[in-house]
């Protein structure tokens, strides 16, 4: 874990990992392409999923290899799959990689650029949730405000705290400190911790703007 792990909350994990750091180091630079960049958020994703799934619970069934009778698992809570567009859609493939029969989510949100505050743009969610456990996809926590205005909304749908699994690519130190401060309970999963931010809300020295790196549309 990361020496951010004492100072944060016990239900914050971070990653601590050669193979996580060495493809957050290839993100970080500048000259990284996007095929490169979706690949490496895929990579990190995945490991992230992995580590998050660590407790779920497991059903028990009985089966037959070509040699004897055996007692099989399965997982056993129905998992859904909530990216924050547009950015989070860069994580979804990977956790659908373990859960393929996972639904999606979608929720549209946006910052400000002088406010900085959450703009909700899009959201379509079923009146019930069908869903025991939703994994929430955010690749960058940077003030913190676009993913608790997403899991206040996630929230409202009727998921409570202790079912919900903040995923995220990479936090600022201020900006998951906010989101452990407005939700305590909550469980986070993120890959590594940034210490600062920039004037204009950018967490520094950061990846830069992700989903415009994912998708190719840097100005």
């Amino acid at each position: 874990m990361s020496l951010y792990r004492t100072a944060m909350s016990a239900k914050c994990h971070v990653l601590s990992h050669p193979l996580v750091n060495a493809r957050l180091s290839q993100l970080r630079q500048s000259n990284t392409s996007s095929k490169d960049f979706r690949e490496g958020i895929h990579d990190i994703s995945l490991i992230l999923g992995i580590e998050a799934s660590r407790d779920l619970e497991e059903d028990t069934f009985q089966g037959q290899t070509p040699v004897g009778p055996f007692t099989g698992t399965t997982v056993k809570p129905k998992i859904g799959l909530t990216p924050i567009l547009r950015a989070g859609l860069g994580m979804t493939d990977a956790l659908l990689s373990l859960f393929p029969a996972a639904p999606i989510y979608h929720l549209g949100l946006y910052r400000g650029k002088v406010s900085l505050q959450p703009v909700e743009y899009y959201s379509k969610l079923p009146p019930v949730p069908p869903i025991d456990l939703c994994f929430v996809l955010d690749p960058l926590v940077a003030t913190g405000g676009t993913a608790c205005a997403a899991l206040t909304m996630i929230l409202d749908w009727g998921v409570p705290i202790s079912n919900i699994k903040l995923l995220v690519v990479l936090g600022s130190k201020e900006g998951l400190e906010h989101v452990q401060t407005e939700f305590p309970d909550l469980e986070i999963w993120v890959a590594a911790v940034d210490p600062g931010l920039t004037p204009d809300g950018l967490i520094s020295p950061g990846l830069g703007d992700t989903g415009d790196r994912l998708f190719n549309t840097m100005v």
